[in-house]
């Protein structure tokens, strides 16, 4: 089997890393080679890859750099790229870092591939499902209409609609893939669930907004790395696949899952006041990876939430550097971040 080079961007993040670790444990070829490029931004960490140092390459930079991105791509057959803004109250506060990384990014990668020969690379983006916006009902396929409702699902949006473009007039292999809401280990604590996981640990109030009515499907982040890893190996090139379980569950009810393994009280819970533009339901069908590529979820959102809950009750030391009040804030989207 030929040698794989991969260029993974963003890698130090939450399913960067995650799929890292997984490429290392389970999938990577002997002989294959792992380059990541990180900024180091909010959501980044060294520490999300801890113990296998010297099994990748690690080139701290900026994806918007289109001279870095060109040195780089010329050595990679894959480029899988994780590299993005992600926390919507962020992007409500500050939308700016998200335009940065999330579309001049994918613009920088995308003219270093056209400079490439086109045959020579294949980029598997990873997107969301929140570009498809609010599903009041029914479930949205990969050719359902794009209504991102935050300044990061559209930027996402964005960045598919030009990869798209990209595809079509320059013949540039890409795949787009739209996971559901990701889980699990090495969790920047600012989402739903680390930040939940971690007040009930220190017994404080955990806000939920609007009453946490709001909507979710959730997957298990090994799951969505055999999903990425799947993709790689037999995705058709022009495609679009959503990465979704079939399980899909109130903000609210995720929260009374973790305080009952944590053996809480539910007055931990607060309803706290709903952030702008906040959709109310996501809801996709992952029918076309499962039938052409053979994927589907292995872990039931009760096994992966107990593993994760496991996870960070054993590794304080990873977590608690990283919290402070804006972080783990009711209402994150009125605090100025950079």
């Amino acid at each position: 089997m030929s040698i794989m080079n991969y260029l993974i961007t963003g890698g130090l993040g939450f399913i960067g890393s995650n799929f890292v670790r997984y490429l290392l444990s389970t999938a990577k070829e002997k002989d294959d080679k792992i380059m990541i490029v990180d900024y180091g931004g909010i959501g980044s960490n060294e520490l999300n890859l801890k113990g296998l140092e010297g099994s990748y390459e690690l080139v701290k930079g900026d994806i918007a750099d289109r001279r870095l991105m060109e040195r780089l791509i010329n050595s990679a057959e894959v480029i899988v790229n994780f590299a993005a803004e992600t926390h919507v109250d962020r992007s409500i506060s500050n939308p700016e870092p998200f335009i940065h990384s999330n579309l001049i990014g994918i613009y920088s990668i995308l003219e270093a591939m056209r400079k490439k020969k086109e045959d020579e690379v294949k980029l598997v983006h990873i997107s969301t499902d929140e570009v498809y916006g609010d599903i009041r009902q029914g479930v949205a396929d990969e050719g359902y209409p794009l209504r991102p409702s935050s300044p990061y699902s559209a930027t996402k949006a964005s960045a598919d609609m030009l990869i798209l473009s990209y595809a079509r007039t320059y013949g540039i292999n890409s795949i787009i893939l739209r996971p559901s809401n990701n889980y699990g280990y090495y969790q920047f604590p600012e989402k739903l669930i680390p930040k939940a996981i971690i007040m009930a640990l220190g017994n404080k109030k955990i806000p939920l907004y609007g009453g946490g009515w709001q909507e979710r499907q959730w997957t298990f982040v090994v799951d969505t790395c055999e999903a990425v890893y799947s993709v790689i190996k037999r995705g058709k090139v022009g495609e679009i696949y959503n990465i979704s379980s079939d399980e899909s569950i109130r903000n609210v009810d995720v929260v009374k899952k973790i305080l009952k393994i944590l053996n809480k009280n539910e007055s931990l819970m607060e309803v706290t006041e709903d952030r702008p533009g906040h959709d109310t339901r996501y809801r996709t069908t992952s029918e076309k990876i499962r039938k052409e590529i053979g994927w589907r979820p292995r872990f039931t959102f009760e096994d992966g939430l107990k593993l994760t809950v496991k996870w960070y009750m054993e590794n304080e030391w990873w977590w608690k550097p990283l919290i402070n009040d804006k972080v783990l804030g009711k209402a994150p989207w009125k605090v100025d971040w950079p």
